[in-house]
């Protein structure tokens, strides 16, 4: 599938924004969180940000992007529709709940309650994303059970990355969201792997034979419908070379977990300065892996149609 640079922004940004609100619901439940102003100011703050852009440049990819407002209609059949319904729906209880800690300065009893409802409606809109993919038959690497857990484990484990840094730049305790933060860069790097492995095994479920319902014989083509590629090659027929997809593949792995791991351990272990420093960096090179783990997603995946054009 051909990679739009504006839905690759937009589930890296705002899976980190949820992934952020959900860390922020567990501190709450912990008792953790602090009663700072700017603290509260510059975490919600950044996650509604990344929210908010994220769901703004999904828009760009759509061909009228001023009727995005009718795909909340359909929310019964349509994953789209649900994940639109549900990301509004998240800024209810978490604008109560930066209400409640940022102007009242509270943490407990109905403040932790919109908190935890906030991260509530924050997973159901990571699962509505996913389910945009997973539910696609015609696509093998996005219909399966390993798409949606990736898109959470890969929220949280940027959205801790992200208050990791944030609460060392803060001077707030860090050491509990640290190890929050490698435990969820551990199991991301381990889903990553198995969900490589995965697809890497798939075989296509059909072939000229199913698809046109003839036996007894290899079916193939005498002449392709097409002499030059057109939208249908361009957008479902992207390919990226082999040799190309794993070097790729290496950089995801150092960028977006090994590095992130290495340097949020450091963070954990070290003083003030090269905490600070090694968790902003964990936060960069984070960024730069996901965003290209997010174009992989897509570039990989290969739609059935390309069957007919002898793909």
């Amino acid at each position: 599938m051909h990679p739009a640079l504006s839905v690759i922004f937009f589930t890296t940004a705002s899976g980190a924004g949820y992934g952020l609100l959900v860390m922020l619901a567990l501190l709450t439940v912990f008792g953790r969180l602090p009663r700072d102003l700017v603290f509260a100011i510059t975490t919600l703050g950044t996650a509604l940000a990344l929210i908010t852009a994220g769901l703004l440049s999904s828009t760009l990819h759509l061909g009228r992007p001023e009727r995005a407002w009718r795909a909340f209609s359909q929310w019964r059949s349509s994953w789209l529709s649900r994940e639109g319904v549900a990301s509004v729906i998240t800024y209810i209880p978490t604008v109560l709940f930066g209400i409640g800690w940022i102007l009242f300065g509270r943490t407990g009893g109905t403040v932790e309650l919109a908190a935890i409802v906030a991260a509530m409606c924050a997973i159901s809109t990571l699962i509505a994303t996913g389910m945009i993919y997973a539910s696609l038959k015609p696509i093998p690497q996005w219909h399966s059970d390993y798409t949606v857990p990736g898109y959470i484990i890969y929220a949280l484990m940027s959205g801790a990355t992200l208050l990791h840094a944030i609460e060392h730049l803060s001077g707030q305790p860090a050491r509990l969201t640290g190890l929050i933060t490698l435990i969820c860069i551990a199991a991301g790097t381990v889903w990553k792997a198995v969900t490589w492995r995965h697809n890497d095994s798939l075989n296509s479920p059909v072939s000229l034979n199913s698809a046109t319902g003839l036996s007894g014989g290899t079916i193939r083509s005498i002449e392709w419908p097409h002499t030059e590629e057109n939208y249908v090659m361009k957008e479902m027929g992207y390919r990226i070379a082999r040799k190309h997809a794993i070097r790729l593949r290496l950089f995801v792995q150092i960028f977006a977990f090994a590095l992130p791991f290495l340097l949020t351990a450091i963070a954990v272990l070290s003083g003030s300065i090269i905490a600070a420093l090694c968790a902003t960096l964990a936060v960069i090179a984070q960024a730069s892996g996901l965003l290209l783990e997010r174009w992989l997603f897509f570039a990989e995946a290969k739609h059935v149609v390309t069957l007919y054009y002898g793909r």
